[in-house]
């Protein structure tokens, strides 16, 4: 650790100059900031600093270039900016992490939020950088542990898999990821909190992550008052924070709530450094740049570890065809779809297992394993289909084996969907197994079948 700060220190004082050049502020224009001077110095992308009048530090990014100047998106309110203020390039845009940020609460420049003094790495990882070279990269791995039956069994996610789940506000989605976060299989958890109300850090890192997930964990957040520049960079930090332990050859589980608002943060500043809006008002690259971010996550080559991944998508009216929805079903490996009306019948987590799918299927499960899952997802299927029928009290007992079979373990098959899970991955197959059996093993009231009006689930 000794020698980790020293090298740092001087990696540090490697970078400082005697002479820094500077711009000056020569107008304003709407939410942007003309700046004359740093032609030659500063490139689209890099950050910048200027001193307001008063001597308050503001901060901003280079998004448009010109012969006489270059336009600068203020990462805060442009009141108190004045023409002739002075403007720096700052020196490096990058994080670099090390094993002492496990534990903290960051924002996305690496500065700590928790009051403590935080000591930098020796290596500098850049917010964009490229995913590893598509030929050198690993295949899924095993399937983890997730603590909860549903994702041990049904929906199971493997190492290197990127998932997204999609829902509406209120729907559970947070409480899930905070899940995840206790208790997955992975020795080091990032979590990348985008545009959260700030009353709700707090909130989430005391009760929802606890103690037990913050021991293994480092949360980047930008909260929502923060400006579009630092929501946008929020996602890009915790994913480069999480590719500097995948180089360590560690199992690093990367948590992103939401993606949404990064895409809605990078409309803002790509609308506001001149692009038009084309997708439902999002500009044309914000494919890119989610698909880009989407695709550092994943396996290593053969000497890295993985980065796991879970992606949430805020869903307004459960519209799974709105812009940033479709861009995320096609770039991850699976995706878990939450529905309001489950939230409101109590069951948590409010997951739609029919809607939803994970791509490291059929190739994470065995043989056995994959039947019992379809099974499953046959029964539920069955149920889905007649259950309107089934409540109203209209249904035959005998008129269909597989429905009558449904019907005999529905209530439980869903309430198993909720359990969190203590014993690993063969402790929930085994649940999903004795119930299976069961129905399987019903063979109608009189043995052939009868048409007794069966009492629909739940009406007792």
């Amino acid at each position: 650790m000794a020698m980790q700060k020293f090298e740092s220190l001087r990696d540090r004082l490697a970078k400082l100059t005697p002479v820094r050049p500077f711009g000056r502020v020569v107008g304003a224009e709407s939410a942007c900031l003309k700046v004359a001077g740093l032609n030659g110095y500063a490139r689209i992308g890099d950050h910048l600093r200027l001193t307001r009048s008063d001597g308050v530090d503001v901060g901003g990014e280079v998004v448009q270039l010109a012969p006489d100047g270059l336009i600068m998106l203020p990462d805060n309110r442009l009141e108190g900016i004045a023409v002739g203020n002075k403007v720096f390039v700052e020196p490096d845009t990058g994080l670099a992490p090390c094993d002492a940020w496990i534990g903290r609460i960051i924002d996305p420049y690496g500065v700590p939020l928790d009051g403590k003094p935080m000591q930098p790495g020796a290596q500098v990882y850049a917010l964009d950088a490229p995913p590893p070279p598509p030929a050198q990269r690993k295949k899924l791995g095993d399937r983890m542990d997730t603590g909860m039956v549903l994702f041990n069994t049904i929906l199971p996610l493997a190492r290197g898999q990127r998932i997204g789940i999609f829902a509406g506000s209120g729907v559970g989605k947070t409480s899930l990821l905070a899940h995840f976060a206790r208790h997955m299989e992975a020795e080091v958890v990032v979590i990348a909190l985008v545009g959260e109300r700030g009353r709700e850090l707090r909130e989430f890192i005391d009760e929802a992550l606890g103690p037990q997930g913050m021991q293994r964990s480092i949360v980047v957040a930008a909260t929502s008052d923060r400006s579009a520049l630092v929501r946008r960079r929020c996602p890009a930090a915790a994913t480069a924070i999480a590719e500097y332990f995948r180089d360590q050859g560690r199992q690093v589980l990367l948590l992103t709530d939401s993606i949404t608002r990064f895409a809605e943060a990078h409309r803002e500043v790509a609308t506001t450094s001149g692009e038009l809006p084309a997708l439902r008002g999002y500009p044309p690259s914000m494919s890119h740049s989610v698909m880009s971010l989407c695709e550092r996550a994943g396996p290593g080559t053969q000497d890295q570890g993985d980065i796991t991944a879970i992606y949430t998508v805020l869903v307004a009216g459960s519209d799974m065809d709105e812009p940033v929805a479709d861009v995320l079903r096609g770039v991850l490996d699976g995706h878990v779809t939450m529905d309001r009306a489950i939230a409101e019948r109590g069951r948590f987590p409010a997951v739609d297992i029919l809607r939803s799918v994970s791509r490291s299927l059929p190739g994470c499960a065995t043989d056995r394993q994959n039947d019992r899952i379809a099974t499953a997802r046959k029964y539920l299927g069955a149920f889905a289909e007649a259950e309107t029928m089934v409540r109203a009290g209209l249904y035959a007992d005998g008129s269909d084996l597989v429905l009558d079979q449904a019907l005999v373990i529905h209530d439980r098959l869903d309430a198993l969907a909720a359990q969190v899970e203590t014993g690993g991955i063969d402790a929930s197959f085994e649940k999903l197994e004795r119930l299976l059996a069961e129905a399987e093993a019903y063979r109608g009231r009189s043995g052939r079948g009868s048409q007794q009006l069966v009492t629909p689930p739940g009406s007792q």
